[in-house]
């Protein structure tokens, strides 16, 4: 792994900071990008702070060019970045649907746009899309959260076919209710017992085992659950 590079969005919460962590352990470089690099600074030379929040597709667009400039030959890429919103769709404006939308879909397709490019060129790479449960079922209150997540799903599957000749694997993984800080903002989360949810660092394990596969496998989707599903509101 010390000879890999690898973009991590969402890099200092939750599932994106548990793969960054295990990523730099293991002596990969790593650029992170996130709005708030406050909230995780490891210390290690090879870890590399963007600050971008990307809601913003402008800055989206322009930021993996210049990270590409600096970093060329990135190995890994994987998208992470989002947050969850769970109302009815009556209760969003058309601005909060845009944003929503523009973080939780356009911007992975966006860096997906310029990263696999390069990664042709190169003949070899890794784009990782973390998705959700929500991808393979809709539910009420989570129409926003599963339309980002069905349009992930689809995008991963076509874009898997496009480039997998090319040396460019494409990986989409789905995990049910992760304990991280996502629910921070929402009005409920998962149960207190350990089995009612997944953990990050459990997450993280597996995109490290498929970054890790035989390059001449490709794994397509990976689909997690909580052993007993159970749900808190606040």
């Amino acid at each position: 792994m010390k000879k890999i590079k690898a973009i991590v969005t969402g890099s200092t919460s939750g599932i994106g900071k548990e793969i960054t962590s295990l990523l730099l352990k293991s002596g990969a470089s790593v650029i992170g990008l996130a709005r708030d690099h406050k909230k995780f600074e490891p210390d290690f030379d090879n870890y590399f702070p963007v600050a971008v929040d990307l809601s913003d597709l402008e800055k989206a667009e322009r930021i993996i060019p210049k990270i590409l400039q600096e970093h060329s030959n990135i190995d890994v890429l994987i998208c992470n970045a989002g947050h969850g919103d769970f109302r009815t769709l009556e209760n969003f404006s058309g601005k909060q649907i845009a944003d929503f939308i523009n973080l939780n879909l356009i911007s992975h397709i966006i860096l997906c746009r310029h990263i696999v490019s390069n990664m042709k060129t190169n003949g070899n790479g890794d784009i990782i899309v973390l998705g959700s449960e929500a991808a393979l079922v809709g539910k009420k209150k989570a129409s926003l959260y599963s339309a980002a997540k069905f349009g992930l799903r689809g995008f991963t599957q076509s874009l898997r076919d496009e480039c997998g000749n090319n040396g460019v694997r494409v990986c989409l993984i789905n995990p049910g209710l992760v304990r991280s800080p996502f629910f921070d903002s929402l009005n409920f989360k998962p149960g207190e017992a350990k089995n009612n949810a997944i953990e990050p660092r459990d997450v993280a394990k597996i995109v490290l085992e498929v970054i890790k596969t035989r390059k001449g496998t490709i794994v397509d989707e990976i689909n997690l659950s909580p052993a007993s599903k159970s749900i808190i509101f606040n």
